[in-house]
């Protein structure tokens, strides 16, 4: 083709676009209330762990900071929650969705469970001088919240992938959702005589923070009620259906003995109530609002893995937890973990930019798409 001959294609097309006037949008395929409520866990989280890593004893027995003790129960299940929910919600109704976006689940999900176990890394001093011993394999396995949330994403891409019905999804995850709560007490007997990382994974082992029996179970229950509810439109209706949902499952605890070990199925019930509950409320939420939080839920994983070893160390090398200790007023421990909050999502905001730099092509390719009027195409 000559140049001229290009440019004036050019040219027509730039006309043809202008032609499409507001019948060609481009449009914000995330859920608006996910960022807002993951910005809202994020917010509870950091402030939990440097107060619980910096406030002195003599304050922890306040009211205030004992109600929020209380509140920040629901932190973790949260993020499993929407974590479901957003798997669910980013097929839509693309036939072949699931197939399409499985390897990137997949890489996602490895990439949750390796930077899980690297926060966890004791270092090799101290896996020198443990040798292969089961108190090695407890430091260097020890599961938390990215490998429950990385295990469950595979399992659930897994899942998506082999129904393609919709009421075989259904009944999958809704399945997955009961059935792993209540398997937990079995399964933690079942696996007492495995190896440890096995262990730590069911749950029963020493130090496993957030096992997948039973904690996976809030994140089929989002993906379960992302499936029931995406006829309605995010917003009030999504709003006011979760804020029904969640109430009539903590109407339905009441009725139910409550039990708070580790493997209890009415906790699982509880909570999940809880976080449909918030997760409605952000729904309602004006956008304005909700805006405010969304940057942070957007930057939750590299918030995540940014504050942990500020406040806990990392390795042999010590976080704030040793440095300061528990030892501080309210008042300082807040201001510690907003500048903890504030400093990591500037961290993580630079690095985004600069994989956007690095490759320019990918940049908004996973949050926009584009929505062209059929009536303009014609003509």
């Amino acid at each position: 083709m000559r140049f001229g001959d290009e440019a004036q294609g050019c040219a027509y097309a730039r006309l043809a676009l202008k032609g499409f006037g507001p019948s060609l949008s481009f449009r914000q395929s995330r859920h608006p209330a996910l960022d807002g409520a993951r910005g809202l866990a994020v917010l509870a989280m950091v402030m939990g762990h440097t107060l619980d890593a910096l406030l002195a004893p003599a304050f922890r027995d306040h009211p205030w900071v004992q109600e929020y003790w209380k509140l920040r129960g629901i932190t973790a299940p949260l993020f499993l929650l929407v974590s479901g929910w957003a798997v669910v919600m980013a097929l839509g109704t693309k036939p072949g969705a699931a197939k399409d976006s499985f390897g990137r689940r997949f890489r996602r999900a490895l990439l949750l469970l390796f930077l899980g176990y690297l926060l966890h890394w004791p270092g090799w001093g101290a896996v020198r001088d443990l040798g292969f011993t089961d108190a090695m394999l407890l430091k260097v396995f020890q599961f938390d919240a990215l490998q429950c949330i990385g295990a469950s994403l595979m399992l659930g891409a897994m899942a998506l992938v082999v129904t393609s019905h919709r009421g075989a999804r259904a009944l999958l995850l809704g399945g997955l959702a009961v059935g792993i709560p209540l398997a937990s007490a079995g399964m933690w007997q079942a696996g007492e005589h495995l190896p440890v990382p096995l262990q730590q994974f069911i749950g029963n082992g020493e130090g496993s923070r957030f096992p997948f029996f039973p904690w996976a179970g809030f994140f089929f229950a989002g993906a379960f009620a992302a499936h029931g509810l995406h006829v309605l439109k995010p917003g009030l209706a999504q709003g006011f259906a979760l804020l029904a949902l969640g109430g009539a499952l903590l109407a339905l605890t009441r009725w139910l003995p409550m039990d708070w070990a580790a493997t209890s199925p009415t906790m699982v019930l509880y909570r999940v109530a809880q976080g449909l509950l918030v997760l409605g409320a952000v729904n309602l939420l004006p956008q304005r609002v909700s805006g405010m939080l969304a940057p942070l839920g957007r930057l939750s994983l590299w918030i995540y893995v940014l504050h942990l070893p500020v406040v806990y160390g990392w390795a042999d090398i010590a976080g704030l937890a040793q440095r300061i200790g528990p030892r501080l007023g309210i008042a300082a421990a807040l201001g510690v973990s907003v500048a903890l909050l504030v400093g990591c999502y500037l961290i993580a905001r630079l690095g985004r930019w600069v994989r956007e730099q690095a490759r320019p092509w990918r940049a908004g390719s996973t949050t926009l798409g584009a929505s062209v009027s059929t009536a303009r195409l014609g003509q």
